[in-house]
C-alpha cells in the first residue's frame, strides 16, 4: 500500500499520555475521591444497581502500585456509531496491558455487542494493533448496535467470558452503550462472575459529558471535518451568489456539533435546539426567523447564504416534541405490527388520526406528506422515532419558502430564494483523528486498563483538565451510575445516562448569541 505523506505521518504519530500515566505501571497509585450519587432518581437507580451504586470517584497519581498481580484476559468491543479515535482507545488499552505483563491477552469481539454473544473474536498482537494506530474508523473489529440488556444475553456473555477466562470487558460507546455497560457490570457483580466492566465515553454528538467527562472522543475531529466542508460551501455560495444552503449536521439530542461548527465557520443562520425549546418556539416562528434573515439579505441583493440545522431540531420544538412523544406511545408494543399491516397510507392516516390528541393532530396535518411518512419510518432500538431520518432541512426550507411567498405578495420581500440541501454525518465519523483525539483516546484506553488492574467495575474511564497540555491531564475513573436517571423508553421507565445539552448560560452559546446578528 502506497501511503501519502499525511497518512505516513499519522501512522508514525506517538500519542501523548497524562503525566501521571507516564511514570510506568509500577509507579501509578490510586487516590480516592468523593462517594457518588446518580444525577437524578437516586432511590430508583440505587435499587437497580445495589452492587455498583454510590462508589467513589478515583484519580491516578504517582506512587507505588498496590494492585494485585494477576494475568489479565480482557475483551473489548466497539459499540454504536463510529467516532474518530476508537482505534487509539484499543491501542492504549493494549499497550498498558502488555506493559504490565507481556502474557496478558486482549481479545477484540467483532461487530459490537453481538460479537460477545456470538463469541466472534480476534486475539490482538503487535502487528495487528500497529496497522490501526492513529487511524479513523472502527474497522479494526467493526461495531454494532445490539443492546446488552436481557437476562438471557447476560448469561450468554457470562459463558463466553468463562470460556476465555476473561477478567474484564471494556465497552467503547456512547450514552446508550455505557448504560448497557453499567447494567452488565451490575449483573456480573451480582452473580460473582469475577468479570469487571469498564466503559469509555464516545460520541461525536458531544452529549456524553458532565463536570467529570469534559469531552466525548471524536467530537473535536468531527466538528473540524464538518467545518471544513461548511467553509467550502460558504465560499461557493459567495462565488455563485444564487443559493441558500440548508445544512443539517449530526446531533440528535443536543446541538453541540451545530454550535461548534457555527463558532468555527460563522454562517448566516444557525439554529440551536436548546434555545428553541427554552423559548418554546413553534415551527412557524422558526421559519419566520429564518425568513427575516433571507429577506434582509435578499432586499440588499444577496440571494444566498448558509443555515446550519442540528439533526434533532424538530424534537426541541415543543409542539413537535409532543407529537413525537405521542407517536412513540402510539406505536409502543404490538401496535407497531398493527400499524405496519395496514394496506396503504390512507388507512395508516386514519389510524394516526384516532391515536393522537387534537393538538398534535393539528401539527401533524400541516406537515408535507413526505415528512408525515418519515415520522413513521422504522423505529430505533428503543421504539422511538428515528429523528435523523426526518429531513428537517427540507421541512424548514419549505416552510421558509411559503413564508417568503407571503411576504413577496405583501411587497416586503424583493429577492429570490433558491435552495440546496446537505446532511453532514458520515463524512466526519471516520476521519483521521486530530492530535487531540489521538492523544485523548489513547489515554482513555491506557487509563481503562489501570481501572481494570485496580479491580474497579461499573466505572467510566475519564481523563480531565483537557484544555491544558496533555502532561497536565488528570486520569481516573467515575462510576457510570453517577450520570444516570430514569427516562421513558419504548413505553417503559428505563435507567439511562442523561444526555448533556447545550447550556444557554455557558460561554460557547453566550459568545455565539452575542455575535450572531453581526
Amino acid at each position: 500500500m502506497n501511503l501519502s505523506p499525511l497518512q505516513k505521518a499519522r501512522y508514525e504519530y506517538v500519542p501523548k499520555l497524562p503525566g501521571m500515566l507516564r511514570n510506568g505501571i509500577a509507579e501509578i497509585c490510586v487516590q480516592n475521591g468523593e462517594a457518588t450519587t446518580s444525577v437524578a432518581d437516586q432511590d430508583k437507580i440505587k435499587a437497580l444497581f445495589p452492587n455498583t451504586y454510590g462508589k467513589n470517584e478515583i484519580t491516578f497519581a504517582k506512587g507505588a502500585n498496590t494492585s494485585a498481580a494477576k494475568k489479565q484476559v480482557v475483551g473489548v468491543i466497539l459499540s454504536g456509531g463510529q467516532a474518530p479515535g476508537g482505534h487509539n482507545v484499543i491501542s492504549g488499552l493494549y499497550d498498558a496491558l502488555k506493559a504490565t505483563d507481556k502474557n496478558n491477552v486482549l481479545l477484540g469481539f467483532k461487530g459490537g455487542p453481538s460479537g460477545l454473544i456470538d463469541d466472534d473474536y480476534v486475539e490482538f498482537d503487535d502487528a495487528f494493533i500497529d496497522a490501526y494506530r492513529n487511524t479513523g474508523g472502527f474497522d479494526i473489529i467493526g461495531s454494532g448496535r445490539t443492546k446488552l440488556e436481557t437476562e438471557e444475553q447476560f448469561k450468554v456473555v457470562t459463558e463466553v467470558a468463562k470460556k476465555h477466562g476473561l477478567t474484564a470487558i471494556v465497552i467503547i460507546g456512547g450514552d446508550d452503550s455505557n448504560t448497557n455497560a453499567a447494567v452488565l457490570a451490575e449483573y456480573m457483580a451480582a452473580n460473582n462472575t469475577g468479570v469487571q466492566v469498564i466503559g469509555c465515553p464516545k460520541t461525536i454528538d458531544g452529549d456524553l459529558k458532565n463536570e467529570d467527562i469534559e469531552a466525548s472522543f471524536g467530537f473535536d475531529t468531527a466538528t473540524k471535518t464538518y467545518s471544513e466542508l461548511i467553509g467550502n460551501i460558504e465560499r461557493d455560495a459567495n462565488s455563485a451568489k444564487k443559493y441558500w444552503h440548508f445544512i443539517k449536521v449530526m446531533g440528535r439530542s443536543a446541538s453541540h456539533v451545530a454550535l461548534e461548527c457555527a463558532l468555527e465557520t460563522q454562517p448566516n443562520i444557525c439554529l440551536i435546539g436548546e434555545e428553541v425549546a427554552a423559548k418554546k418556539m413553534s415551527l412557524s416562528q422558526i421559519a419566520s426567523q429564518i425568513a427575516d434573515s433571507v429577506e434582509k439579505r435578499g432586499n440588499a441583493g444577496n440571494n444566498f447564504g448558509v443555515a446550519i440545522i442540528p439533526e434533532g431540531i424538530v424534537e426541541f420544538v415543543p409542539e413537535f416534541s409532543k407529537l413525537i412523544a405521542e407517536i412513540n406511545e402510539l406505536l409502543a408494543g404490538a401496535n407497531t405490527e398493527k400499524f405496519n399491516a395496514l394496506p396503504d397510507w390512507d388507512a395508516k392516516y386514519k389510524f394516526i388520526e384516532q391515536g393522537l390528541t387534537k393538538e398534535s393532530m393539528a401539527v401533524f396535518a400541516i406537515l408535507p406528506q413526505l415528512i408525515q411518512q418519515q415520522l413513521f419510518l422504522e423505529r430505533d432500538p428503543h421504539g422511538n422515532v428515528q429523528v435523523s431520518l426526518i429531513e428537517s432541512e427540507k421541512l424548514l426550507s419549505a416552510l421558509v419558502k411559503d413564508e417568503l411567498e407571503k411576504r413577496k405578495a405583501a411587497g416586503t420581500y424583493k429577492g429570490k430564494f433558491g435552495t440546496l440541501h446537505h446532511f453532514f454525518g458520515y463524512e466526519g465519523r471516520c476521519a483521521f483523528p486530530s492530535n487531540f483525539d489521538a492523544d485523548y483516546c489513547y489515554s482513555l484506553g491506557y487509563n481503562a486498563f489501570m481501572l481494570i488492574q485496580y479491580g474497579y467495575t461499573g466505572y467510566l474511564s475519564k481523563v480531565s483538565n483537557l484544555s491544558k497540555p496533555a502532561e497536565e491531564w488528570v486520569a481516573g475513573g467515575m462510576p457510570i451510575t453517577k450520570m444516570m436517571n430514569i427516562e421513558r423508553r419504548n413505553g417503559e421507565d428505563k435507567p439511562v445516562i442523561r444526555k448533556a445539552l447545550v447550556e444557554l448560560d455557558g460561554a460557547p452559546f453566550k459568545y455565539f448569541a452575542a455575535h450572531r446578528d453581526q
